[in-house]
């Protein structure tokens, strides 16, 4: 570990005792699986001239094998874990089916995936292409996951949750292993929130020594209404976003990590979204799909400003979107204004 790792070296029972330690022994085992994804430093000037030309850096993550972060998790769990003769089964907006389907075809697993009707029709692509089983139904992540929960209980297979289990949590926490090791005179890191598995797992590593900032979409404030009611509790599922960050709830897992580790949560509107995922295309050709914008969206919009001095980093979480998708966006938002 280096000098960023948390100075609380575990945290509490009740968080199922994922410390910096357990995370770095993770991105020991699964390490050789993964990209270790570059940075990028861009001024924000470069991305909205209305922007200050004060620069940010990038965890460019939508590099990462399979398109996404979730990688990191899937891995994790089907290496962590033993596995039942019948695989594996996930629930997914799209991402984590991906990161499951690919793990479990690199390691010879077979994988079942309940994605629900809104997921982007590219990663449902990928999932087939990929050799899973793959199962369309139910509108929200939700009614996916109730699915997935009944394959399991009638077939034995294993369980493999987007968010909201340790083994995810320490996968997802080997991207702050990487950023720490690339980037340690970081001050303040922003995370996209969904269900919580990535941010708990950034937070988990760093602890006290790195502001850890949550941006989430108006629409799916699933962090944010948890911290207002002091504990897990359904919130709206809508935003551009939604195949990606609008579970019904944040975990109930990663819900006590985030409340001793994360020190604030922001919101993002989806005109800030689009605008940002243009931005990101326009001026740097960074491939991002709408919930790894998310962060962008906060610095370009004022949702977060940082101080003169701070050091930035943003997790550009993953870019399962097609190219075209890209074009229209950015035609469509050129004459749009700063949000």
């Amino acid at each position: 570990m280096t000098g960023k790792a948390p100075r609380l070296d575990r945290v509490g029972a009740a968080e199922h005792r994922v410390s910096a330690q357990d995370i770095a022994d993770t991105y020991d085992l699964i390490g050789s699986h993964l990209r270790r994804t570059p940075l990028l430093e861009v001024g924000l000037d470069e991305l909205d001239p209305a922007c200050s030309p004060r620069s940010v850096v990038l965890k460019l993550e939508q590099l990462q094998v399979a398109g996404s972060f979730k990688v990191r998790g899937a891995f994790a769990n089907l290496m962590l874990r033993d596995l039942p003769e019948a695989g594996v089964v996930a629930a997914s907006g799209g991402n984590h089916g991906v990161a499951v389907a690919y793990a479990a075809q690199r390691l010879g697993v077979r994988a079942s995936v309940f994605v629900p009707t809104v997921s982007a029709p590219e990663k449902i692509a990928r999932i087939r292409a990929l050799g899973a089983e793959l199962v369309v139904g139910g509108e929200r992540y939700a009614d996916a996951l109730a699915a997935a929960e009944a394959h399991q209980s009638a077939s034995g297979a294993l369980g493999v949750h987007a968010f909201d289990q340790r083994e995810t949590v320490l996968g997802q926490g080997t991207l702050a292993v990487e950023l720490d090791r690339q980037l340690p005179a970081v001050d303040t890191v922003l995370v996209p929130v969904g269900g919580g598995g990535l941010i708990a797992g950034i937070a988990a590593w760093y602890g006290d020594a790195v502001r850890v900032v949550g941006v989430e979409p108006d629409e799916a404030p699933t962090l944010t209404r948890a911290r207002a009611a002091g504990r897990p509790t359904d919130a709206p599922a809508g935003s551009v976003a939604s195949d990606a960050l609008a579970p019904r709830r944040v975990g109930e897992l990663v819900f006590p990590i985030t409340q001793r580790f994360v020190d604030d949560v922001v919101l993002v509107d989806d005109a800030a979204i689009i605008h940002a995922q243009a931005a990101l295309w326009r001026a740097a050709r960074v491939v991002a799909e709408p919930a790894a914008a998310v962060g962008v969206a906060a610095l370009l919009g004022g949702a977060y400003t940082p101080s003169p001095h701070e050091r930035v980093a943003v997790v550009i979480s993953g870019a399962n979107t097609a190219p075209a998708a890209l074009e229209v966006t950015t035609a469509g938002s050129r004459n749009e204004p700063h949000a």
